[in-house]
């Protein structure tokens, strides 16, 4: 959604619009945190990928 604001626009008329706007759905990271069981560190896997492009 797009908001216009005008230079005329009171500050209670600008509050009023935002209030309207619906808030955005985001990714529920925390479901995930800690189900991937790595085999390696971390750090070695990254070199080791990195390796592959030489």
């Amino acid at each position: 959604m797009i908001i216009t604001i005008d230079k005329s626009m009171k500050s209670q008329d600008i509050e009023k619009l935002l209030q309207h706007l619906k808030p955005h759905k985001l990714f529920p990271a925390k479901r995930f945190v800690g189900k991937l069981k790595w085999g390696e560190d971390a750090l070695a896997y990254q070199k080791r990928i990195r390796d592959e492009w030489d």
